[in-house]
């Protein structure tokens, strides 16, 4: 082995022993539903955490210890502030203090459905001002393949440093669920794909601080691929399940009955549901990103853009549903009231982002459908089109009675469903959330076969 060689091992060495004996100081730079919990998990740990976001409301809320996101704890995020282990700024020049660095930015699509990952490149040049030696830099936003490798190690090295000798570079795609309280930033595996050797050991290493299993991958791609593969696998499937269910409603069958005698199989077979479409953000935005990488290297993924053109046919679907309840009823269709029941994207959390329920409204809207209310307890206040809607206070018999149609957008385990099924003149069920009700004379289940 040259004299090189041995410094670099002494190098890489002593970076993993100050990593093993907690010895470092953590940047994160994003603390949105990625990075705040990632934050908090590395202060409990003991070690000093710098918090970096442009948005500085974000930054005065955890200051005054008031934590915005539900999947942390507000006495967890509290404690860590008032500690002094978490420290919250909008002062990038602070990322010069920090040994290793989480980029945990949001990558939407463009209108037109391109990747943006502008917020990457812009947080990877302000990194890139205080890049010191030794320094581990470790991208977590959900991309396209070739990110790591093709825009944000080209801007880190502009000073003149090389990835593998003098800093480290890697990519640990986030794997949030959120509302998920079995599955949490401690416990859930991630995967770890760095530069060189060195640099995905390093990236490993300190993420083993707060994580039980982390799995190391041969290179960024590798985990770059790998979480587009994950949430295109759902995508894919609930795609399936969200066209059977369209077929069964003209051939007269029950799709959620289906689904459910088809998951007795042991062996082979995963059920998904039918829904009003998706939300969230990854598994919405990422087959995007997927096609719009493939068709740089001329290649079409057809399956795979189908399956999430279906996904966004179905608020669609569910407007027709309501449009279609409202001509059976004795009341023009522009003087109907509709209630939506849940305007989050998922039962239990309060994140609005790409929520079916939104596009349903709006597409009401633009029917001309115009009153419509919305109860939702995780959302006090939303933006549907040009208009600020605030929830109802509570969904009482005399509010259920006092509008036309009902529709359950988000099955909400905190709903009384006897109740809003008692009371209410029509019920579109999106979600199956009716299931277990006996008289059914007033539901309208999306899918089954009615």
């Amino acid at each position: 082995m040259d004299s090189s060689a041995n410094a670099h091992t002494e190098f890489t060495g002593e970076i993993l022993r100050r990593i093993q004996q907690r010895n470092i100081t953590v940047g994160v730079i994003g603390l949105g539903y990625v990075g705040l919990p990632l934050a908090v998990e590395f202060a409990r740990k003991g070690l000093q955490v710098i918090g970096i976001d442009i948005d500085e409301r974000k930054i005065e809320s955890l200051r005054r210890g008031a934590n915005y996101i539900q999947d942390v704890s507000d006495a967890h995020a509290r404690e860590v502030v008032e500690s002094g282990a978490f420290s919250p700024t909008a002062d990038f020049s602070r990322c010069g203090e920090c040994d290793v660095i989480f980029i945990c930015v949001p990558t939407p699509f463009t209108v037109n459905k391109d990747p943006d990952i502008s917020h990457i490149v812009d947080s990877a040049k302000e990194a890139a001002k205080f890049l010191k030696r030794g320094q581990i830099i470790i991208l977590k936003s959900t991309t396209f393949p070739g990110t790591t490798e093709r825009h944000v190690q080209p801007i880190l090295e502009q000073g003149g440093m090389k990835a593998g000798s003098d800093y480290f570079l890697a990519f640990s795609p986030e794997r949030i669920d959120p509302g998920n309280k079995t599955w949490h930033t401690g416990n859930t595996p991630i995967v770890v794909g760095g530069i060189t050797k060195s640099c995905t050991e390093l990236a490993c290493e300190v993420n083993r601080i707060i994580i039980e299993r982390v799995i190391p991958a041969s290179s960024p791609s590798v985990a770059e691929m790998e979480k587009l593969l994950e949430n295109i696998f759902r995508s894919v499937n609930i795609a399936l399940v969200n066209e059977l269910a369209q077929l069964c409603d003209r051939i007269g069958v029950n799709i959620w009955e289906v689904v459910d005698a088809a998951a007795t199989k042991p062996f082979g077979f995963m059920p998904f549901y039918p829904g009003p479409g998706i939300g969230g953000h990854c598994i919405l935005i990422d087959p995007y990103y997927l096609s719009w990488m493939a068709r740089e290297h001329d290649f079409v993924t057809n399956f795979i853009t189908l399956a999430a053109e279906v996904n966004e046919s179905m608020p669609f679907y569910v407007r027709s549903m309501i449009v279609h309840a409202i001509a059976e009823r004795p009341i023009a269709l522009k003087k109907a009231k509709v209630l939506l029941l849940g305007m989050a994207f998922k039962r239990d959390v309060d994140d609005l982002r790409h929520s079916p329920a939104l596009k349903v409204a709006e597409l009401l809207i633009a029917d001309g459908i115009t009153n419509i209310s919305y109860y939702d307890p995780y959302i006090p206040v939303t933006r549907i089109g040009d208009r600020t809607e605030y929830s109802l206070q509570e969904i009482s018999p005399e509010v259920l009675r006092s509008h036309d149609i009902v529709v359950i957008t988000t099955d909400h385990s905190t709903f009384d469903y006897d109740m809003i099924t008692a009371n209410s003149g029509v019920v579109i069920d999106t979600r199956n959330a009716c299931r277990h009700i006996a008289d059914r004379s007033n539901i309208v289940l999306l899918g089954d076969g009615k």
